[in-house]
């Protein structure tokens, strides 16, 4: 008798993990992006405006590039430099990336982010004329050469991005005096 009861809690625990409520929110989506600190990640989330989000990733982005810049040009490499410069290179990538996402964010509640489309225009054309110069002469270019030519896609695409947004873009209603 004790081993059927044995033999039906093995059953019953064996089949729990397959029943889940439906309203369960996927983890992916609590997750912060693993690129991104965990104060960078509250910083995000408290952000009320795309355009705040826009101005944060620019500077996440930004801080990626100076890091990956130090590590590379450091006088004494870290012993996992490749895994270094690759993740910061892949951080900096996935600012970008985000970053341009809240250009459509924005679009689709009709809020106006042009100062942050200049900032962001302005940024990341310095960001791929840095990141063309590691691609033409960079030191140990073929440890990160994959990585870099991503970033350098991800970069020209989002001002493809900003550059069709900043088309797009009304200009603000002029108030006239009665």
């Amino acid at each position: 008798m004790r081993n059927r009861h044995i033999a039906a809690l093995v059953a019953i625990l064996a089949i729990m993990p397959a029943i889940r409520p439906a309203a369960r929110v996927p983890a992916a989506q609590l997750e912060p992006r693993d690129y991104l600190s965990e104060e960078e990640a509250d910083k995000i989330r408290d952000a009320g405006t795309p355009a705040e989000r826009i101005t944060l990733y620019v500077s996440f982005a930004e801080d990626r590039l100076k890091k990956f810049d130090y590590e590379l040009n450091r006088p004494t490499p870290e012993r996992r430099r490749t895994e270094v410069l690759n993740g910061l290179l892949n951080g900096y990538a996935g600012c970008v990336d985000d970053g341009a996402d809240q250009i459509e964010l924005a679009h689709e509640k009709q809020m106006d982010i042009r100062v942050a489309l200049k900032l962001m225009h302005a940024k990341y054309n310095e960001f791929l004329v840095q990141l063309q110069k590691y691609e033409k002469d960079g030191k140990d270019l073929e440890t990160y050469r994959d990585t870099l030519e991503d970033s350098i896609e991800g970069t020209k695409d989002a001002l493809s991005d900003v550059e069709e947004a900043q088309k797009e873009m009304l200009p603000a209603p002029v108030r006239r005096k009665p």
